[in-house]
């Protein structure tokens, strides 16, 4: 079956703002576009103008590691955010613990815990990294080959869709190697041996 530039345009548009989570060209080919004789490079030029069409207004098409998505201009976001308290209360907040974690596996993967626990001077609580693999934002990559095999963790597309990253490049630069460390205040002495709190 054939389809016009325009309705190539339309279809793509309204699939990408249905759809619950990113669509990737393959997808868009294999799933909504399954039933037209339309090329890949049809497709590319339809998201290509679709987010041209988008570049000025208060949602726009960005890509992401997952593929391609609808979401509101970054700039708008301290506006918008009475919207989603009021919409989303119980909206799951996550503990500094927590996000330094995160921080450690993000820009040293893959990484043991024993590495996180080496950067952060506190031992991982169990609960910080069942948060962090529930959420699908990390997950075990391999095991590194010294004595107990420890596991090794790195973050996944899951990760890199939900902060707006199309790859682990966009994130921050740190401008040395302690300036990771930096950001967790180590002026403060922390015991090795302190167990994080499990409220998460």
């Amino acid at each position: 079956m054939k389809i016009n530039a325009i309705q190539l345009k339309q279809l793509i548009e309204a699939s990408l703002f249905v759809s619950s989570k990113p669509q990737t060209l393959t997808q868009l080919k294999e799933n909504v576009l399954s039933d037209f004789v339309v090329s890949r490079d049809k497709i590319k030029i339809a998201l290509t103008e679709l987010q041209q069409d988008y570049q000025e207004r208060g949602i726009q098409l960005v890509q992401v590691a997952g593929g391609f998505r609808f979401q509101t201009a970054e700039f708008l976001s301290p506006m918008l955010q009475t919207i989603w308290e009021k919409k989303s209360p119980k909206s799951p907040k996550y503990s500094k613990a927590t996000l330094e974690t995160l921080a450690v596996i993000a820009y040293q993967q893959p990484v043991t815990r024993g590495d996180i626990e080496k950067v952060r001077g506190v031992t991982v609580n169990s609960h910080i990294m069942k948060t962090l693999t529930d959420r699908h934002w990390i997950k075990t990559v391999g095991h590194r080959e010294v004595p107990g095999r420890p596991a090794l963790y790195a973050t996944t597309t899951e990760f890199l869709s939900y902060f707006g990253l199309s790859s682990l490049t966009e994130l921050p630069a740190l401008s040395d190697p302690e300036s990771l460390q930096a950001l967790f205040n180590p002026k403060i002495s922390v015991p090795e041996t302190k167990e994080e709190s499990t409220n998460e």
